[in-house]
């Protein structure tokens, strides 16, 4: 259609000046269908590069991102959780038993604080000269004030299940094979003879306290056992509540009185 509007374009464009001559008319004739070819020509060479272009061109597409357009950019690091190494050392579940020497002045084990009982024993004691008796007599006192160790205390009795203070150290003395009468610890003062300085602490010997109202046996200098109103059959520390109370410290040496050990 475009080919034949360019013809009719031409020819009355053309044909007024032409229509007297036919040479002219041949010569129009000749020069229309030459632009006719050169407007085709033209119209091939414009369209077909925009053609080509069309069917060379590179085609976009757009990749999809599995990252959302608002996320961070980068990812914030995870707390560092920190494990603890678990020690290689068993749990103690056994309980702990304290060996004692034998004939070692004694105390059952102290289940929260540490003992301040005398680590030596008695016949090693009665051996130093630290002991009012000899070795096997002080070792004797020793284990009659062992198998005692706990019994109750009762007033005026003086056992096997129940000892007062007096009761106490008759039955001990007794055990040991040193008797003497039973009677009360201010008699007992009354028969002893006081001791002074380091006489005071060695094994065996007597303490009066309360006013003569209690007494008991002198282990060493720290402390000494006897029958306590509270505890039974225990050892005492001189230090803090006791060493108020002390009246006096004494010892038997005459005859009637309880005899020393042949030595």
């Amino acid at each position: 259609m475009f080919l034949l509007l360019g013809e009719l374009f031409f020819t009355s464009l053309w044909f007024p000046f032409c229509k007297n001559s036919r040479t002219e008319f041949y010569n129009l004739k000749v020069l229309k269908t030459m632009l006719f070819v050169s407007a085709c020509a033209l119209l091939a060479v414009v369209c077909s590069p925009t053609s080509a272009f069309s069917q060379t061109r590179d085609r976009v597409v757009k990749t999809n991102s599995s990252q959302p357009t608002n996320s961070p950019t980068t990812v914030e690091s995870q707390p560092t959780r920190v494990v603890k190494p678990s020690t290689s050392r068993p749990t103690l579940t056994n309980e702990i038993q304290v060996a004692q020497p034998p004939n070692a002045a004694w105390e059952p084990v102290v289940k929260k604080t540490a003992s301040s009982m005398p680590v030596n024993s008695a016949a090693s004691m009665a051996s130093a000269g630290r002991a009012v008796y000899g070795a096997s007599t002080s070792s004797r006192i020793d284990s009659a004030i062992k198998s005692r160790y706990g019994i109750p205390y009762l007033y005026g009795s003086s056992g096997p299940n129940r000892y007062d203070c007096s009761g106490f150290v008759w039955a001990v003395f007794k055990e040991a094979g040193l008797e003497f009468a039973r009677t009360s610890a201010r008699s007992l003062w009354a028969a002893s003879v006081p001791v002074e300085g380091d006489e005071r602490f060695k094994y065996g010997t007597l303490v009066f306290l309360n006013g003569l109202g209690h007494m008991g046996i002198v282990a060493d200098e720290n402390g000494f056992y006897h029958a306590s109103s509270s505890k039974g059959i225990t050892y005492s520390p001189f230090k803090g509540y006791w060493e108020k109370r002390i009246t006096g410290f004494r010892k038997f040496v005459s005859e009637g009185s309880i005899p020393l050990e042949a030595r």
